[in-house]
Formats: structure tokens, sequence, C-alpha cells
């Protein structure tokens, strides 16, 4: 089980060239501006900011594709209700349902935020090794502690994932059949949970001792950050001013 958020973190691009530091900083910045708007007319231009962050990165459409497949499936499920429950302008009448127009509008602006905030979350960490982002980080204020839990949730997760697949596989050898909701197999799943969680625990407990024995906590060093150069301040500036004119787009 793969996850693969950086798998193309060694294509060359301007947006793989910015130093993660200030890559970090500008594009949390902009997200940060995506999630306050409300006016339907900034729409456009987040989805066209969006779509050049992503064109400038290079990143195939397929990686785009599958990383917003899970959380968009999610999504479209409660945005399919939504314009049956919330407004007061009704547009259309299905039987007993009506279709409001505020119940639309709100659809187009949760879609449009959703889909923009996604994409520059993945050319942010997709475009440059995990470590590197971790690091970049710690380099901005991140507790040690908590890099360190990042990290290795990262790292581990996905032997976790590969647990899962090897218990699913020896399951289904076994005549275990996941389609059928019933109470037996509500308990076989139960017990898989179960398994995953204590070799978690197993596997975090023989993670830290292994640590511990090669001098983890012990005369920790600050880790080296390369100086930024005139493009990595451009890039920043660019990117800082944009999110502030959305902003005051916003307000005013």
């Amino acid at each position: 089980m793969k996850l693969g958020i950086d798998d193309y973190a060694q294509l060359e691009s301007p947006i793989h060239q910015w130093l993660p530091k200030y890559k970090l900083i500008g594009l949390t910045a902009l997200i940060l501006a995506f999630s306050f708007v409300q006016k339907l007319a900034l729409l456009p231009l987040m989805a066209v900011t969006t779509a050049m962050f992503y064109q400038t990165a290079r990143l195939p459409f397929k990686f785009w594709r599958q990383r917003l497949q899970i959380p968009g499936t999610f999504l479209a499920v409660l945005l399919l209700l939504l314009p049956f429950m919330a407004g007061e302008t009704v547009l259309a009448e299905i039987g007993p349902l009506n279709i409001y127009r505020e119940g639309l509008l709100a659809v187009v602006q949760i879609s449009v935020r959703f889909v923009c905030i996604l994409t520059l979350g993945l050319v942010l960490f997709g475009t440059a090794p995990f470590f590197e982002s971790i690091r970049a980080m710690r380099s901005l204020g991140l507790p040690p502690i908590l890099a360190d839990m990042t990290l290795l949730t990262y790292r581990y997760i996905f032997e976790i994932g590969d647990y899962f697949q090897s218990m699913r596989t020896a399951m289904k050898l076994r005549g275990f059949e996941s389609h059928r909701l019933n109470w037996q197999t509500l308990k076989h799943l139960a017990a898989l949970a179960g398994s995953l969680i204590v070799r978690s625990y197993e596997k975090s407990e023989q993670v830290y001792k292994a640590m511990l024995l090669r001098g983890y906590g012990q005369n920790m060093t600050v880790i080296y950050q390369p100086k930024p150069t005139r493009r990595d301040s451009v890039l920043l500036s660019l990117t800082l001013g944009l999110a502030a004119g959305i902003l005051l787009a916003e307000v005013f």
C-alpha cells in the first residue's frame, strides 16, 4: 500500500526548485485565502490560479485525479443533498422535493474551494520529498516531537497498509466474503481492526526502543537550511501578494 504523495518530487519545474520553506509559507497563505472566499465572482480567479500552479509544477493529471477520488466521493454525497435542504428561492420541484437556488450556489462555492485547496495541497507536498517538507516545518517552528511523529506516521503507515493487505488476502483464502453485511462479517472485520491496532502498537514500541538505542533525544542538531535565492523571494512575494489581493477583494 503506497500513498505516493511525493512520487513526483524529483521532477524539474519552478515549483520543485522553489525553496521548501518559502513554498510552505506562500502556498499555505494562498490556501488560507481561498478558505475565506465567499463571493462567487472570485471563484474563477481561484480556479485559474490553481490551474496555473498545477501546470507550472508539471504534475501529471493522473496524480491529481487519483488523489481527489476518495475525498471527492465523500464530498459529492453531501453536496447532492445540499440543493434540496438549504435556501428560500425555489428553482424547480421534483415531486415532494424543492431545488433551491441558494443550495445550488453553495454547491458550486464549496466544490470549487474544495478542489482548489486540495490541488494546492498536492502541489505543496507533491513537489518535494516529504522529509524536506517536514524539515521546512521545523525551520518555521514546528516542535521536534510533532515533526518526528508526523514523519514516522508517514513512514510506517505503508507498513501497516501492507499488514492489512496480507491479512485481508489470508481471510479471503479462508472463505471470508466482505461484501456480505451480517453479524459474522462485522465480527471478522472487528477482529481485523483489533489485530491491526495491536500490531501498530507493537511496531511503535520496537521503533521507539531502536531509536533510543541510537541516541534519540540527545544532542539534537540544527538541520541545515539552504539560503533563499532571488527567484525564491520573487515567487514568495507574488504568491503572498496574490493571497492578499484575494482577501482584499473578498472584504471590499
